[in-house]
């Protein structure tokens, strides 16, 4: 396959509490895309962006960025303005997606099962008990298990300190009932279901929460999942599902919980720019399919365009 070699603005770092993480993506997705002979360029997002992009003039930006501003519809929005081409999901998927209640509002009406829930004060929250252990505590919108708790079934509170030392009192949190069992995630590259992952949290990690995410031995992935054909093909059905219901496009990752005692199949979320660390489970996903590294970012750039 011939590839159309572009001048491409990888944007990267930003100001959410996922900087870290967008950084090393993006600076592996940029070797990626100069080792295929496009001329890159690296840019740590900040106030001055549209100044930078003006200055940068690229033909195409790679959008490596995590949490607020990157994967919300912000960065989206602005380049849809500068009429600059980019990958990933466009304005309205991004924000939908980063929005949990949303999400689950868009995707309860295609059929998806979620955890019940409530909305609840950071300070409601950090006081007692407001629905019966266990359950999870989450931003409404945030990525990478960014101020996530689980408050386990015998814990007498939740932790209080932490919960509070996490953000403003009055900030809006999800409150979910925990599903025990597996925790599940699958991919949709293209318009194409990949195969369905297993991520076993390890190196002392209780559930996958940032580190079992990001740190090397946090976590252990089986590809393909144990699971029966039955539930994986659920998976990857809902999974292709939520993509096109959200309108994603390039890439999008759906988390699932699956409690095989109970034969119980929750739907968590959907990630619109998933990571692209030597860790992450987007690469690793289509490497099983047969796609390379460099193959999937040039996929992406080919992909790239305004009206997203």
């Amino acid at each position: 396959m011939t590839i159309d070699k572009r001048h491409v603005c990888v944007l990267m770092g930003g100001v959410s509490g996922e900087r870290d993480v967008s950084l090393e993506s993006g600076k592996a997705c940029a070797t990626a895309l100069r080792g295929e002979g496009h001329q890159v360029s690296e840019l740590d997002v900040g106030a001055d962006v549209v100044e930078r992009l003006l200055s940068i003039k690229p033909d195409v930006c790679f959008n490596a960025l995590h949490g607020p501003y990157g994967e919300d519809g912000c960065i989206q929005g602005l380049l849809e303005i500068m009429k600059i081409p980019y990958t990933h999901s466009g304005v309205l998927a991004s924000a939908v997606a980063m929005d949990k209640l949303a999400t689950k509002k868009a995707l309860t009406q295609a059929g998806m099962p979620f955890a019940s829930d409530k909305v609840v004060a950071r300070g409601e929250a950090a006081l007692g008990h407001l629905m019966s252990p266990p359950y999870v505590i989450k931003p409404i919108a945030d990525g990478s298990s960014v101020g996530i708790f689980v408050v386990g079934e015998d814990a007498l509170a939740p932790p209080g300190e932490e919960i509070l030392a996490a953000g403003d009192e009055k900030d809006e949190l999800l409150m979910e009932e925990f599903i025990p069992g597996l925790e599940l995630t699958c991919a949709v590259l293209g318009d194409r279901a990949l195969d369905v992952l297993e991520i076993r949290p390890s190196g002392g990690h209780e559930f996958y929460d940032y580190g079992a995410k990001y740190e090397l031995g946090g976590s252990e992935h089986i590809l393909p999942a144990e699971i029966s054909p039955d539930i994986y093909q659920i998976i990857q059905k809902w999974t292709l599902i939520a993509h096109r219901t959200l309108g994603c496009r390039g890439i999008s990752r759906s988390d699932f919980r699956y409690d095989p005692e109970n034969e119980r199949l929750i739907f968590l979320e959907v990630n619109t720019q998933p990571g692209m660390t030597q860790t992450s489970l987007v690469p690793e996903m289509a490497a099983h399919a047969g796609w390379n590294f460099e193959e999937l970012v040039n996929f992406l750039v080919e992909d790239a365009s305004c009206n997203r």
